[in-house]
């Protein structure tokens, strides 16, 4: 299979200039060690711990390991021998080199927590997904998605017409690299096996999951309610587990970076705003699969329609912000009388508001919501309705909607 070049190859490149250690972390199979393959042409020693053979080694005899492979390095899979981090800093301290060590994790929150203790100040840490919109296109250069007329002219370039066929095609057979360009036929066999090794293989190395079929259940529960605030009361009943465990498989599903928790946003200041969090599956095509949607004909159609093209506007708005390596400031708002933004996206004490809607002509009723930042006081930028227009056109003076193929 060709390979298909990635907007964060510079990021990796450019850290690789200034830091000793870069860390690419990001889902299983989304790409993360061909692409650092991909970025270098001077020979790299590359070892990965999914081995057990050289995870032994590492977890046992740390020096021994970067003996036998010293750097420059790719390790694969760091969480699994933390004992090698120390002794990582050690090499480091010593030969001060830019470009060291390459590594790559699958499971955030414990790998940070090891990493930033251990080379704090001599890491650059950097998230990859699945493929992109503007990846699938052939373009790696776009820019971290804001409805500016810059960004809108730079897309306007390269951005297919807005196909409804052709969108949930994209929304339904999702972002793993290993999709693309495979025929749907093995769509099915992928995320069966995908979700196989996953729960076989890296829940069980974060949580004590003794109940693989009831995690499954609360993944398709949880798949169903993407792009929906967190209820966990109606989860947990649906599920029949307690709230607390709940909460610490959603951990578990976060730290093996599937899901998005989109925090509301709130300025502190009285008691209007709501605070539960959304949830949103980072690739649409493991949702699609897990609540049953066979063919993006039957996804389309379907009552998730929506849902899911929400689901995917706001995967790529974040695939443009890491793929840049960059960390969006993102919210949504919703308050107690009911008004509600999709998408808050806030640059330098500038707030930009973003409605999704699944349709060619939005009108002024879509941004009815917008008016509430005047009233909270807060500096607007630019506002945009991401919708199956053909093309960018103003809604008002500073509000446009924009094709979703510009993402």
């Amino acid at each position: 299979m060709a390979y298909i070049k990635r907007t964060l190859e510079k990021s990796i490149l450019q850290m690789s200039q200034f830091f000793p250690a870069v860390l690419v972390t990001g889902p299983r199979q989304v790409g993360k060690t061909t692409i650092l393959k991909n970025c270098e042409s001077n020979s790299r020693t590359y070892v990965s711990l999914d081995s057990l053979d050289n995870r032994a080694l590492a977890q046992n005899d740390p020096a021994m390991f970067l003996q036998n492979f010293p750097a420059p390095v790719l390790i694969d899979e760091i969480q699994y021998a933390p004992q090698l981090l120390p002794y990582i800093k050690i090499q480091i301290d010593k030969h001060q080199q830019p470009g060291m060590f390459w590594l790559t994790g699958s499971q955030q929150f414990h790998l940070m927590k090891n990493v930033t203790e251990s080379l704090a100040g001599r890491v650059g840490i950097l998230q990859l997904q699945g493929l992109s919109q503007t990846e699938k296109d052939g373009n790696r250069s776009a820019l971290p998605f804001l409805p500016t007329e810059q960004y809108i002219k730079t897309q306007a370039v390269n951005a297919p017409e807005a196909d409804i066929i052709k969108v949930y095609e994209r929304i339904w057979k999702g972002s793993y690299p290993k999709l693309y360009p495979a025929d749907n036929i093995h769509w099915e066999t992928f995320y069966e096996s995908y979700l196989q090794t996953y729960i076989e293989r890296d829940i069980r190395t974060l949580s004590a999951i003794h109940k693989e079929l009831d995690f499954l259940k609360f993944m398709r529960s949880l798949a169903a309610r993407t792009g929906q605030m967190l209820n966990y009361k109606a989860m947990a009943d649906d599920v029949d587990v307690s709230a607390p465990t709940l909460k610490e498989w959603l951990s578990v599903l976060q730290a093996s970076n599937l899901i998005y928790i989109l925090s509301p946003y709130s300025n502190n200041i009285g008691k209007r705003f709501i605070k539960t969090p959304k949830v949103y599956f980072l690739d649409t095509g493991l949702a699609s699969y897990l609540t049953g949607w066979k063919t993006p004909e039957t996804l389309r159609e379907g009552a998730m329609s929506g849902a899911m093209f929400e689901t995917y506007a706001v995967s790529e708005i974040l695939k443009s912000y890491w793929h840049n390596g960059k960390q969006p400031n993102i919210y949504y708002y919703r308050d107690k009388e009911g008004q509600e933004i999709d998408v808050l996206l806030e640059e330098n004490g500038t707030f930009y508001p973003v409605e999704i809607k699944k349709k060619t002509n939005p009108t002024k009723e879509d941004i009815r919501h917008f008016s509430i930042l005047e009233k909270l006081q807060l500096k607007q930028g630019t506002g945009a309705v991401l919708c199956m227009a053909t093309n960018p056109l103003f809604i008002t003076q500073n509000i446009q909607r924009i094709p979703i193929t510009y993402l």
